[in-house]
């Protein structure tokens, strides 16, 4: 579901692989167990699987009613042609109780079906990390090179668009929705302080249906000094003719190995028509074996940049050599 996320994004920045320029990271990067997607792609040619259980209790005090929930979700990704595509299948699937408790006795009955089931692609449109590994140090001055830097929170930026595919008889959604539907995200990725990352995701959905929905994610995850074990806070705020509501969950995660995580949240709504308790626990897994780090060339992002760049260390270098200066600071 941090997808932002999200959930060890932070590790994939702490165990970068040999190639500064790749997508690919060392330790799996998973968007388990938030909702939220990353910027960034699995890498070329990887394989990871996401998926895990679910348990839900809601209450709707206007109406009455309580529903109680079990099921499954997963996400299957794979990096395509470049490091920064990634296409993936994800859906989410509940067996739940409803009941009425208006009638008396209460009536209850049985449902199940997809609560998602998309088809899509991501692209990382910008990597401002690609510029900061490749920058040269400032040959004249220490703390230019270790100080703080505004543009270090520039975030990564990617864009997801795929499908919503709703089958017949779908209890969860009405009999006027479309069977296929499109779908986009806006995702950006943040990292500071060595180990936090943010993520925001900005979500239209369904938006060919009459139900469309509008939805963000924001998502905070945390590495500590043990690099095995990571934690995340997140909120989401939906907004639909059929359903609005403000959510947050909390959770964390366990590196079994660099190709397996363990994982478990819980969170809640602050409304009561319904309000919602629910939890998770899930595992993510990787197949690398066929991938070959690949360097993504910084002039494909900003080629006059770069450019300036050189001819400005240049500039400042002939100036150094020119007054005699001693590179004190």
């Amino acid at each position: 579901m941090m997808k932002t996320n999200s959930f060890l994004a932070v590790l994939g920045f702490l165990f970068l692989s040999t190639s500064a320029f790749a997508q690919y990271t060392e330790v799996i990067n998973s968007n388990r167990p938030g909702a939220s997607i990353s910027a960034f792609s699995v890498g070329k040619n990887v394989i990871q699987f996401e998926g895990g259980m679910f348990v839900e209790q809601q209450e709707h005090k206007k109406l009455n009613t309580e529903v109680k929930a079990f099921g499954l979700d997963f996400a299957l990704r794979y990096g395509l042609f470049k490091e920064q595509l990634e296409i993936s299948w994800e859906g989410a699937y509940q067996f739940d109780t409803f009941t009425n408790n208006t009638t008396n006795p209460p009536f209850e009955f049985n449902r199940n079906g997809f609560l998602s089931h998309t088809i899509g692609a991501k692209y990382m449109i910008y990597d401002p990390y690609i510029k900061s590994s490749l920058e040269k140090p400032n040959l004249l001055s220490w703390r230019a090179n270790n100080s703080f830097r505004w543009k270090d929170l520039i975030p990564a930026i990617g864009v997801y668009a795929g499908a919503n595919f709703i089958f017949s008889d779908n209890p969860y959604f009405p009999r006027t929705e479309p069977s296929i539907s499109p779908k986009v995200t806006l995702a950006t990725q943040s990292h500071f302080a060595g180990r936090w990352v943010f993520v925001s995701n900005i979500t239209y959905d369904r938006i060919t249906s009459d139900t469309k929905e509008l939805s963000y994610i924001l998502t905070l995850t945390h590495a500590f000094d043990n690099p095995k074990w990571s934690a995340f806070v997140e909120h989401q705020g939906i907004d639909s003719d059929r359903y609005a509501d403000a959510l947050f969950r909390v959770g964390g995660a366990y590196l079994l190995g660099d190709d397996f995580q363990l994982d478990g949240a819980i969170g809640a709504s602050i409304k009561n028509t319904p309000t919602r308790l629910f939890a998770s626990i899930g595992i993510s897994y990787r197949i690398d074996d066929w991938h070959v780090d690949e360097l993504i060339p910084i002039d494909e992002q900003d080629p006059k940049g770069d450019e300036k760049k050189k001819k400005k260390d240049e500039d400042e270098l002939k100036k150094f050599e020119d007054d005699g200066d001693d590179g004190s600071i």
